[in-house]
């Protein structure tokens, strides 16, 4: 079917490159004129959070149950001043009035008395916001800027909290140009041309954007985080460039070899484009399987991931194929000589390690395992504004709001009590809650008018991203709350709490998707290449790379190690989402990497049945390809960690690290050392066992092969 398809494309070239051109700009126009609404909501069906914000809602406290936003004032004179004191009245009046539903208590309202720090330099509005969209709370954003741009009080300091705005950011490209940037120089220096180098970007850019806008439609019929569109472009981009990265060598290989060029793109489509339809498909496979973590916010990246990969390996196999018949013959300038493996430095490197394999193979374990280390102090939650940078205004209003107040003020809880006696039982658990060491203060009781529902407001003395706030919260709901509740149903929640409830609800069924993805990657591997140990090695090689990737993601973002080297503000926990995402991904990644190496061993080996040969000449003619395509993948997901998003940053990174890690130390080094240890047992495979499973082929068949060096020769 491939190949019928690839001599199509190639002949119907200008119906397919236009067919495609037309699709983008519609999609494009599309997107940008029916944009479903994004949703930054980590609730959970269930969870205590969740109930505590529904319960709020039920009884009329509704701007309680959703988000809070901080006015900060700050004047070192003091801010007890008559011009002070308008202003605040003003920007509350002001608020209230263009903030649908917003609720607004000033420091100098006697309901604000705590509002004002102990020195009285510092002050703040608080504003509690009913549950928004993420497209609302930009608006909320944008209208609190402009009153606060208005406040023209001599001295007085006046900075937005709980809100993220951008109206300080930086200018500049966007990170994913950068990226493509890189991409585009590593791919000159590896074909030595400007055309070939232009294919995989055409490629990639293009599956990015009918992805990104297929999100962006998509957004109308299921949650899409805000995140997930630059998420999935990056993703996008990165496997598109990868992916046409091994059809085009092998392209220029066939047209070496002496193939026209409509007999190259089939022999191209044959070999590297069933391992561009393999590894695509495992990637979106492992991307759906996130759909069964039962996370919304999950499923909507996982998705979008998904169809941007699905979009682009169609590009891969269909839009490419076109391309290189437009571009025909002329690619076929290629350093070196037909046939020429075994004098290569790629050949000469694969030598030197099946000639000491115990002790490469040893060294690379040991180097894995030490990079794995930090994960044993991995801790998942979500970052605040203290991880932005400090020209933002909502980090200005975090420091303000620590320095006067306490860490805890820039997130605190609320505590929802439901029943008959919900005023006496909120009295009781202000006092046992008030003891908590944690607890830095606890505000007065507020009952509904029913008197059916109360609530309390708790202040941790820990900053939100702490891991004692996590402890406090567990705590409270663990050991202080059953001890006073009785029949009353008692409820924590609050943005902290709720975080921390999608972050325990990651970790408990993390090691179960691990497990999923890692047989999946056993199962596909025995079926394609028919040996139980070299899969088995993959397994354990991917459980090491991504132990290793992790490792770095918490020295560096949550340790803080080189934090300041690669622009990363604060110390903070992994955001919670993150490791489901780079398993995914990462194991998608490493079998495009682990079938375009092994499939070239196989090869060899069924023709020659030499298993040291067949190592030897596997990793010299894919060297070369898997460095550069590594390389471009660092550089496009790299360029990430450079943006101002802290989630993109840390998972450009991590997938960058990984990626790093997987192409050098693991296919360069542990691969052939362990394929050389093993030798023929590689490819052992129980006859009764190899007779039930299915055969899969990703390379041709060697009889294939050898028809075709027939035709060549």
């Amino acid at each position: 079917m491939l190949e019928s398809l690839a001599r199509s494309c190639v002949r119907s070239r200008r119906l397919v490159v236009a067919l495609w051109l037309v699709s983008v700009v519609a999609l494009s126009v599309l997107a940008g004129a029916f944009a479903g609404p994004t949703s930054d909501d980590f609730t959970l069906p269930g969870a205590e959070s969740t109930r505590a914000a529904d319960l709020l809602a039920d009884a009329g406290f509704e701007a309680r149950s959703g988000y809070q936003a901080q006015v900060v004032l700050h004047r070192p004179d003091g801010i007890d001043d008559p011009a002070v004191r308008a202003a605040a009245d003003d920007l509350a009046a002001d608020i209230t009035d263009r903030v649908p539903g917003a609720e607004v208590v000033s420091p100098f309202d006697p309901a604000g008395a705590r509002q004002v720090s102990a020195d009285g330099t510092i002050g703040y509005l608080q504003v509690d916001l009913p549950q928004r969209t993420v497209e609302e709370l930009a608006e909320v954003g944008d209208t609190m800027a402009a009153l606060r741009a208005d406040v023209d009080v001599p001295g007085l300091q006046v900075e937005v909290g709980g809100l993220v705005l951008d109206e300080d950011a930086a200018g500049g490209p966007p990170a994913e140009v950068i990226g493509v940037l890189a991409a585009g120089l590593i791919l000159f220096v590896a074909f030595g041309s400007l055309l070939a180098m232009a294919l995989p970007l055409v490629v990639g850019v293009l599956g990015a954007l009918c992805g990104v806008a297929a999100i962006e439609l998509a957004a109308h019929v299921i949650d899409v985080p805000s995140f997930a569109g630059a998420a999935a472009g990056m993703i996008a981009i990165g496997v598109g460039i990868d992916y046409s990265l091994l059809l085009v060598t092998r392209y220029r290989e066939a047209l070496r070899d002496g193939l026209p060029v409509v007999d190259a793109v089939v022999l191209a489509q044959r070999t590297a484009g069933r391992s561009v339809l393999f590894a695509g498909t495992t990637v979106v496979i492992a991307s759906l399987g996130l759909v069964f973590m039962g996370l919304t916010l999950i499923t909507g990246v996982a998705i979008g991931i998904a169809a941007a990969v699905l979009v682009t390996m169609l590009a891969a196999v269909t839009l490419l194929p076109a391309l290189l018949g437009f571009a025909g013959p002329r690619l076929a300038r290629v350093r070196g000589r037909r046939g020429r493996t075994d004098g290569t430095a790629a050949a000469r490197w694969a030598r030197a390690v099946q000639r000491r394999p115990v002790v490469w193979l040893l060294t690379s374990l040991a180097a894995l395992v030490l990079l794995a280390v930090p994960v044993a102090d991995l801790r998942l939650g979500f970052s605040d504004a203290g991880t932005l940078s400090t020209d933002d205004t909502a980090r200005r209003a975090y420091d303000l709001l620590g320095e006067g107040f306490g860490a805890g003020v820039n997130g605190p809880m609320v505590v929802a009590v439901s029943g008959a006696d919900a005023a006496s039982v909120a009295t009781g658990l202000a006092d046992a809650v008030g003891a908590d060491p944690g607890v830095a203060s606890v505000g007065a009781p507020v009952v509904s008018p029913d008197g059916g529902t109360a609530l309390l407001q708790v202040v941790p003395s820990s900053a939100p991203r702490d891991e004692a706030t996590a402890d406090l919260v567990h705590r409270l709901r663990d050991d202080v709350v059953p001890g006073v509740a009785g029949d009353a149903e008692v409820a924590i929640g609050g943005a902290q709490p709720a975080a921390i409830d999608f972050a325990d609800h990651t970790a408990d069924r993390l090691p179960l998707f691990l497990a999923v993805v890692l047989g999946l990657s056993f199962v596909l591997l025995v079926l394609v290449f028919r040996g139980l140990l070299v899969a088995l090695k993959a397994v354990v090689v991917n459980l090491l790379s991504l132990g290793a990737a992790f490792g770095a993601v918490v020295a560096v973002f949550q340790w803080g190690w080189g934090a300041e080297l690669l622009g990363v503000e604060g110390e903070a926990p992994v955001e919670a989402w993150v490791p489901m995402m780079l398993i995914a991904i990462v194991f998608g990644l490493s079998m495009d990497y682990e079938v375009f190496l092994l499939s070239r061993i196989r090869e060899e080996y069924d023709r020659s049945g030499d298993n040291a040969a067949a190592v030897t000449v596997g990793l010299s003619r894919t060297a070369r390809v898997i460095t550069a395509a590594a390389a471009i993948m660092v550089c496009v997901f790299g360029s990430f960690v450079f943006g101002s998003a802290r989630e993109l940053q840390l998972f450009g990174f991590g997938l960058a690290v990984a990626v790093l890690i997987d192409a050098t130390l693991v296919r360069l080094v542990l691969v052939p050392a362990a394929m050389e240890l093993l030798g023929a047992a590689n490819w052992w495979l129980p006859r009764r066992l190899d007779r039930a499973l299915p055969h899969l082929t990703v390379e041709m068949p060697v009889e294939e092969r050898a028809r075709e060096d027939a035709l060549v020769r």
